[in-house]
């Protein structure tokens, strides 16, 4: 069984470039204990906690769309709909192994898991045949 440490993902707006290009595909690739130690060094994680998964995420973020040296600047500019989907993917990633998520139907609260990288559905509780969006 091989051990799998990048994934991929896929941007909810996307990030945009100089030339307006908008680059949603990408590759994270796991984090290592360095990769968690290192931005504490950081001045500006020192000046501002929250500057810590900006930090981190430049680090762990392989590629973007044709940009294939992710720095600092390129997550500061991500909206902030796909810096919080970053941030939940690096979990999982990093946590569970995995880039799945649990989620639930608000209406019938029938429940599925969804692979966040690809955004197919990967199982359902109960196996009622509502992925299809019905609920």
């Amino acid at each position: 069984m091989s051990f799998k440490t990048q994934f991929p993902f896929t941007l909810p707006k996307g990030l945009v470039d100089g030339d307006g290009n908008v680059h949603t595909e990408g590759i994270m690739r796991l984090a290592t204990a360095k990769d968690e130690i290192v931005p504490l060094q950081d001045y500006r994680v020192q000046n501002n906690r929250a500057y810590l998964v900006i930090v981190l995420l430049s680090r762990v973020i392989e590629k973007i769309g044709g940009i294939e040296h992710i720095d600092v600047k390129h997550i500061e500019n991500l909206y902030s709909t796909d810096l919080a989907y970053l941030q939940e993917f690096y979990r999982k990633i990093n946590e569970q192994g995995e880039a799945k998520h649990d989620i639930a139907c608000p209406s019938c609260e029938h429940a599925f898991h969804i692979d966040m990288a690809s955004g197919a559905l990967v199982s359902e509780e109960g196996g009622t045949g509502r992925a299809s969006g019905q609920g």
